[in-house]
């Protein structure tokens, strides 16, 4: 047998392991599935494939997925504003087409981070899971106000839309200096 026919029965034997491997949390495993699709430039539904740029309000149309966003409130450092005239995604626009596609209904739906951080559940660092959601800025009892979120994917990393300028990527959830913490959806 030559050493291509092994590797190629080994690479065989992995994937179907990992196909029959339990499920934990199966749409948290789809979330980032899908996100990794996604920051790969894999063709998803409503995008025909290749990177997705970061648009501000990109992703808060009637229905989930990448959209013209908005110039309203953009203090961005590209200037003038691109974001009137590019389709893309913000960080809550990507995180609610992925929820979107792993859980078969717009799960998070309109709004920003701070609306959905609202419709999840805080989980402690040392549980949290990938396809969770990490949140930056403040979250206490009364107020939120939280500017970023990433899908936590594991190893202390996040695929997230960061800002004007870049792709859908993955970054280190140190990244900002404002983590607020790790959220779960519960259906």
């Amino acid at each position: 047998m030559t050493r291509a026919v092994r590797l190629a029965l080994v690479a065989g034997v992995l994937v179907l392991a990992a196909g029959s491997a339990p499920l934990i949390g199966g749409e948290l495993n789809r979330v980032v599935a899908i996100a990794q699709a996604i920051q790969r430039g894999q063709e998803q539904s409503k995008w025909p494939g290749g990177a997705i740029p970061y648009v501000w309000g990109g992703g808060h149309a009637s229905k989930a997925g990448p959209s013209l966003g908005t110039c309203k409130g953009y203090h961005g450092s590209v200037k003038p504003c691109p974001a009137a005239t590019t389709l893309g995604l913000d960080c809550s626009g990507l995180t609610r087409w992925v929820y979107q596609l792993a859980f078969e209904k717009d799960v998070l739906g309109g709004g920003n981070t701070d609306d959905h951080v609202r419709r999840l559940h805080k989980v402690p660092a040392a549980t949290a899971r990938p396809g969770d959601l990490v949140f930056y800025g403040k979250i206490r009892k009364r107020s939120v106000k939280t500017h970023h979120v990433g899908i936590y994917i594991g190893g202390g990393r996040m695929i997230n839309a960061l800002r004007t300028g870049t792709t859908v990527r993955t970054d280190r959830v140190t990244l900002l200096p404002d983590l607020a913490g790790y959220y779960r959806y519960e259906n």
